[in-house]
């Protein structure tokens, strides 16, 4: 057999890796397996796409600049003193609203639902009569969790999923975004506009959103032809001259126009779903009809459900601070089998191996931290195992690489034990 490496042979970076026994504390958000950006120590939570805010925001504020700058001051005269400031305040301070409601969608949690740290367990789910075993890995490495589960919902049958990214049964409605990579409860859709997910805790604020930049559109998209009107009275000139006397009224009214179409097409539609009870996923998925719609209480219930009821609080406390897992700790976690805290995330951590680092996961160290035992066994009972390649076929070779491992966590056997093996063998 190869010799195990000594301590001085153990790469300085490793060794730091051993050395290290102080367990550092980190916050939610910054191991958060999703792919949300934090922002203010994680107190903004944003999908991934948070830079389409940026458009976003342009094109609600900008053209309010236009009109303020070169339309309004036209409307001045064709108005009362009080009521012409009015006019130019209205679409200003209300472009001001959109924006908030903006952030109000795009900056806060949608609703996830925290992810488990491992498969559930039977008792868990209620089915005493299944053994751990079944609930969990199977011989070939496959979930053997039974993918669907029903549950009932105002006394219809409701079939819920299996999340094999989350490890957990996703209650009615919730859905995971493949964008976010979150499961979010009450799932409508994700929205590139808002660069967020919209779900149970945002969908109130994500409709007053669209529903306001409709009427702003609508506002200045009047108060442009207004303004045209007065020019073509005014210079007793046809429409294409008065357009070409303000061309910004002309830009205004065309891209009024079209936004009108877009944000206030998604408007009723989004009428239609509040007040049948169903969320953007639900109705291009399942086609419910009144019949068929579990969730259907009615329109009063229906609307007073959006609008009306209480917001929940989130699931998810970003700025919670959770303990970094030191090797010490680890490897004691190690040799009981699993990690023992369910709040810290997987981890890997770096060996060398032919010049080359490589990230070693939990799981793949603990499949060869158990290896290493059972040849140890056979090493005192004289026996020699199998010498092939590490691989599928679950047969491996002990070389270098392994023995380094082995070295730098502890797990190699002193010298006076080899020669104990090797005269017992003789």
């Amino acid at each position: 057999m190869t010799p195990l490496p000594t301590e001085s042979q153990v790469s300085a970076s490793n060794r730091q890796i051993i050395d290290t026994s102080e367990d550092l504390s980190k916050r939610v958000y910054q191991v958060w397996k999703g792919r949300n950006k934090f922002f203010l120590g994680g107190r903004l939570v944003f999908g991934p796409d948070v830079r389409s805010l940026v458009l976003t925001i342009c094109l609600i504020v900008i053209p309010v600049i236009l009109f303020c700058a070169f339309v309004s001051h036209r409307l001045i005269n064709e108005f009362q003193h009080h009521l012409c400031n009015v006019v130019v305040a209205i679409p200003a301070v209300f472009a001001a609203y959109i924006v908030v409601l903006l952030f109000l969608t795009s900056g806060r949690d949608p609703g996830i639902i925290p992810r488990n740290a491992h498969p559930p367990e039977p008792e868990d789910e209620g089915d005493a009569a299944s053994s751990s075993l079944d609930w969990a890995l199977n011989q070939s490495g496959v979930s053997s969790l039974p993918p669907i589960k029903d549950v009932l919902v105002n006394g219809m049958a409701v079939k819920v999923k299996y999340c094999h990214t989350c490890m957990l049964y996703r209650p009615p409605r919730c859905s995971h975004c493949s964008i976010c990579n979150n499961c979010v409860e009450r799932f409508d859709h994700h929205c590139p506009w808002v660069g967020q997910c919209i779900g149970k805790r945002n969908y109130r604020f994500f409709f007053m959103f669209v529903s306001s930049t409709t009427m702003l559109c609508l506002y200045v998209f009047a108060f442009c032809w207004v303004n045209v009107r007065k020019i073509m009275v005014e210079y007793h000139c046809n429409l294409w001259k008065a357009l070409a006397e303000s061309p910004v009224s002309g830009v205004l009214i065309l891209y009024t126009f079209i936004a009108a179409w877009f944000v206030g097409g998604l408007t009723s539609f989004h009428i239609y779903l509040i007040c049948t009870n169903q969320t953007t996923y639900e109705n291009f998925r399942y086609r419910y009809d009144e019949k068929t719609n579990p969730y259907n209480r009615g329109l009063v219930r229906n609307v007073g459900e959006i609008f009306f009821s209480k917001i929940p609080t989130s699931r998810n406390n970003f700025r919670a601070k959770v303990r970094e897992v030191s090797v010490s700790g680890f490897t004691t976690s190690l040799s009981r089998g699993r990690i023992t805290s369910p709040e810290i995330p997987k981890t890997s951590f770096d060996i060398e191996m032919g010049g080359k680092r490589q990230a070693v996961d939990v799981e793949d160290f603990e499949d060869i931290h158990s290896r290493m035992e059972s040849i140890a066994s056979l090493e005192r009972c004289g026996t020699q195992p199998r010498h092939t390649n590490l691989g599928h076929n679950g047969n491996w070779e002990i070389t270098p690489d392994i023995h380094a491992l082995a070295a730098e966590f502890g797990t190699e056997h002193s010298s006076t034990d080899k020669e104990k093996i090797h005269h017992g063998g003789a």
